[in-house]
């Protein structure tokens, strides 16, 4: 039961975070929505709503990058691994209702640079991602400062494109984005002898 509890607080705050932010995530949010007792949060998490929010990101993250890895694996092209990220973004936006986006994008909006735990995990995400991306397109054979720069310009391109689909309540932008990427990423990818 313990685990359970602990369980649905971790994900009633990470779905609160993508949806609200740090500041507009309160404990009594957290506590109202996980129905968990007043008493569990510091049995559980005896650093208070810090390493609520830090664990409850550390485990959204962790999802994602292993989503973005099983991507990246399976994909034929790297070209093929971006096609795949926009369709995956459009799911989720469709079927979150548009409340659910990047785990930590809403983090860093909010502000939260003096939480250090939270920001380095925020700081270190986005370079494992864009790291990621960087890899896969070296390994196809794109030179690493174009490889580099292509990583970045994919990652702040999709989140940008995913800020836009919420406030539209529109999958339009990421699909229009992702087309775009998919196309630069093939474009700078040199052909197979």
């Amino acid at each position: 039961m313990a685990a359970d509890t602990r369980t649905r607080m971790l994900d009633t705050t990470a779905r609160l975070l993508q949806q609200r932010g740090y500041h507009g995530t309160s404990l009594n949010d957290i506590l109202g929505e996980s129905g968990a007792p007043r008493g569990s949060l510091y049995f559980h998490f005896p650093g208070g709503k810090d390493q609520l929010v830090i664990e409850a990101s550390r485990a959204a993250v962790d999802k994602v990058t292993k989503h973005r890895r099983d991507v990246l694996a399976a994909a034929a092209t790297p070209a093929a691994a971006v096609r795949a990220f926009a369709d995956g973004i459009v799911v989720l936006l469709r079927e979150t209702d548009y409340q659910l986006g990047c785990p930590i994008a809403p983090i860093v909006l909010d502000g939260t640079s003096d939480v250090a735990d939270l920001a380095d995990l925020c700081r270190s995400t986005f370079e494992e991602w864009i790291g990621l991306l960087r890899g896969s397109f070296e390994e196809a054979g794109i030179p690493d400062k174009r490889a580099e720069a292509l990583a970045l310009l994919t990652q702040s391109s999709f989140e940008g494109a995913l800020l836009i689909a919420r406030a539209y309540r529109d999958v339009a932008p990421v699909v229009t984005v992702g087309g775009e990427l998919e196309a630069m990423v093939a474009a700078a990818t040199p052909r197979a002898a």
